[in-house]
């Protein structure tokens, strides 16, 4: 498949003050407003805005509050994954705001259950999660779910293996670089608070170096395969 066919994928977390506790290591995910106001400037007016896609991991509040208005500014959409045991928790969506995302245009699929790290879940355990999260959203979202995006990007052959059985059509992962539109899995790029402008403009414009291409190609395969 030509690259040019091929998909840039972002994920975005939390803007603006959380309203909630943070686990370790999350804050450096979360955007200021005006950070945000800027990344999605650059997404909006890039040539290349028909091969870019925008998600949103975790169901903070903050994508209705904030996130959605301003994409609607800018002709844009996103897809949303949501934690749906979160759902109604302080700082995260509750069920009206997840239809409300919906009736703004925006797309919703599964993040788990309690953002647990799947590839170490049980195969049972690995199981429920995946369609207890997509019971629980479908019913939220009276449309079928099928898509997910992995918490913390950790995956193997296993986890693979169980969306599928799920019912997912699509996976979404943190590898990075561009992604195919015919595969199951699909890689995406996190935007952090370090992530500096020109450092957003190679990921927007797909740059990446021979060496980074191939080991992210190797660290694919070996986990997808193992």
């Amino acid at each position: 498949m030509a690259a040019a066919e091929e998909r840039r994928i972002l994920i975005f977390h939390g803007v603006g003050e959380p309203g909630r506790v943070l686990e370790p290591g999350e804050s450096r995910y979360w955007l200021g407003v005006d950070r945000f106001r800027v990344a999605l400037d650059r997404i909006a007016a890039h040539p290349d805005r028909q091969r870019l896609s925008i998600t949103f991991d975790d169901g903070n509040d903050s994508d209705l509050l904030i996130a959605a208005p301003e994409l609607l500014r800018r002709g844009l959409q996103a897809e949303f994954f949501v934690l749906s045991g979160r759902t109604g928790q302080a700082g995260s969506l509750d069920a009206g705001q997840i239809r409300e995302l919906m009736q703004m245009g925006m797309r919703i699929g599964s993040h788990g259950v309690a953002h647990s790290d799947w590839s170490s879940l049980s195969t049972p355990e690995l199981q429920r999660e995946l369609a207890t999260s997509k019971e629980a959203l479908e019913a939220i979202c009276g449309v079928p779910v099928s898509s997910a995006a992995i918490p913390f990007g950790r995956y193997n052959a296993a986890v693979l293996r169980a969306l599928k059985g799920a019912g997912y059509a699509v996976a979404y992962s943190s590898d990075g670089g561009s992604a195919a539109p015919a595969a199951f899995l699909h890689p995406r790029t996190s935007l952090r608070r370090d992530t500096t402008d020109s450092i957003l403009e190679n990921i927007l414009s797909g740059t990446m170096p021979p060496w980074k291409r191939l080991r992210r190609f190797a660290g694919m395969t070996v986990r997808a395969w193992f």
